[in-house]
């Protein structure tokens, strides 16, 4: 291929020496070439953010996969009887299993590698190259919580430095390597430099006040995932985090705020519930009855019976549906549309009486069953909260009931937990609510009627968060394996893959083992029953 040169005659470059040999650089520079000298490596964080939300290609790919289809039907959030809902029923769809893998290795890891890459060392920067490291650890902590041990210090490394077969790091190495690095770039943020960041922070606009405290609330997260495989570097960490500063109140919550476009700015699990597959899922009977059980007011805003689930938004006759607290009825898992035995009309709620008693279709008495409430978190501009204060308040009190705190007593943390929680709700954005309005419920009678039991700190402390982590899949999946609270009762349906037992972790991508097979064959050989979903990661030994 020729390069394009600006080739001069001898003739004429004597002829136009005088008057062109100042231009000659600029004439030859490709203008829409970009050099590390002009790069805004904030737009690189830009990008990290909001793909890590979910919605990579603007078609919910990996929220759709991972988040819904099994993280969300797994801890019975959520219910499916479509087939390809595969975690509903723990059947096995490998490409489904990589969806995450394989949107956020080639995109989100790589941009934000670069990002810490190209700022490193930059003084007028280096608030930008904090903040890209801490995301970059929470980045790394759900990747390696989904499939266990992968690749970390040569990730994102194939422009940079040419590794396309990236070694995987043990998952125990990047636990490790995530607590000295969100200490580290926590430390080193400072308040009183100038913000370069601004806008291309989706979270905090480059606020290094709340980075800090993302920073210590996620190395809290971090912290309890070692409960039960490292409790001695469990409680370090978690005094490390404490002293930091975590996260004190609902303004500090970690969000991407979406727009209401079906694009790539739309939060991608709103997107799927709403307009890509509007009457796939229904909320979990496991899920409804524990909120009913309870008498948990947040359930008019979690759940709403639509009679024509299947009208996707924006379309004529979109059904917002039912939000009355009464109406709401979860679906059980583990059922299909078969006309066999594992029909879902053969379930023990089953509504008997048809929405409309001119039509005998099955689906018509399924549309009795909740699905996810249309006007706050299943619509394309629901915001994707990353980590929250309410959580990060349960956790504390879960640490406090181990005796690993002593700024506060695990009641009181419950108490916070709660108020957060019910605070949170505002967050997803109903037209009536207002986050800086109070809380959207007053959660003073929920308090009175659920107070703090010593007796069942544990469960009670890990259902909470099970409920506050409604939509945020990926950790409630994850605080599950840790905790083992809730306590499920898995489906054991034909054809499942794990024995009638919830999966632990996904399956990396099909393509590893032909193009990185040195790599993956050590990681394989480090999982206790090979690259299964039932393989569980390093700390879980539920």
């Amino acid at each position: 291929m020729k390069h394009k040169l600006i080739i001069l005659s001898s003739a004429a470059a004597l002829t136009m020496a005088m008057g062109c040999k100042k231009n000659f650089v600029a004439i030859n520079t490709d203008p829409e070439h970009v050099t590390s000298s002009v790069m805004n490596y904030a737009y690189m964080l830009t990008s990290a953010e909001l793909i890590t939300s979910g919605n990579s290609d603007g078609n919910c790919y990996e929220d759709w996969r991972n988040n819904l289809i099994y993280a969300a039907t797994q801890i019975q959030h959520l219910s499916s009887t479509v087939g390809y809902w595969d975690g509903d029923k723990y059947t096995y769809n490998p490409s489904y299993n990589s969806a995450y893998w394989d949107q956020n290795y080639p995109n989100t890891i790589t941009n934000i590698v670069e990002c810490v890459y190209h700022t490193k060392g930059d003084t007028t920067q280096a608030n930008l190259y904090n903040i890209a490291r801490i995301f970059k650890a929470f980045m790394f902590q759900r990747m390696t919580d989904m499939y266990g041990d992968c690749p970390y210090t040569q990730a994102g490394l194939g422009y940079l430095a040419g590794i396309t077969a990236p070694v995987y790091d043990k998952q125990q190495v990047i636990y490790d390597s995530l607590f000295a690095e969100l200490q580290d770039a926590a430390q080193n943020l400072s308040t009183t430099a100038t913000n370069t960041v601004g806008a291309g922070d989706l979270i905090y606009g480059g606020d290094p006040t709340e980075w800090k405290k993302f920073a210590y609330s996620e190395m809290l997260r971090l912290a309890m995932r070692l409960v039960n495989v490292d409790p001695t570097t469990a409680q370090k960490w978690v005094g490390v985090a404490i002293a930091g500063g975590v996260f004190t109140s609902n303004t500090d919550d970690a969000i991407v705020v979406h727009q209401d476009e079906h694009d790539q700015t739309a939060n991608g699990s709103g997107s799927v519930l709403v307009y890509q597959d509007p009457d796939a899922s229904r909320l979990s009977e496991t899920f409804v009855n524990y909120l009913k059980s309870t008498n948990d007011p947040r359930l008019t805003y979690i759940g709403t019976v639509c009679m024509h689930p299947e009208i996707a938004w924006g379309s004529a006759g979109f059904d917002y549906g039912d939000t009355t607290w009464g109406h709401q009825l979860g679906q059980p898992n583990g059922y299909d549309f078969s006309g066999g035995t594992t029909d879902i009309s053969h379930s023990n709620n089953w509504p008997n009486l048809p929405a409309d008693p001119n039509s005998d279709s099955l689906a018509v008495y399924q549309a009795r069953y909740s699905v996810v409430n249309r006007y706050t978190y299943a619509k394309l501009g629901s915001p994707t909260l990353f980590l929250t204060d309410a959580e990060t308040q349960f956790l504390l009190a879960e640490a406090a009931f181990r005796g690993w705190v002593t700024s506060g007593s695990a009641a009181s943390y419950y108490t916070a937990g709660v108020q957060a929680a019910f605070a949170q709700i505002a967050e997803s954005g109903a037209p009536t609510l207002s986050k800086t309005g109070g809380p959207a419920v007053d959660p003073t009678a929920y308090l009175v009627a659920n107070p703090y039991n010593a007796a069942n700190a544990l469960e009670q402390i890990n259902d909470q968060i099970w409920v506050c982590t409604f939509m945020d899949e990926y950790e409630s999946w994850a605080n599950w394996r840790r905790s083992g609270f809730p306590v499920l009762t898995p489906v054991n349906y034909p054809g499942n893959v794990t024995s009638g037992t919830i999966p632990r972790r996904f399956t990396y991508p099909q393509g590893e083992p032909t193009t990185n097979t040195t790599n993956y064959n050590a990681a394989v050989a480090d999982l206790k029953n090979g690259d299964k979903m039932t393989s569980p990661v390093w700390w879980d030994t539920q």
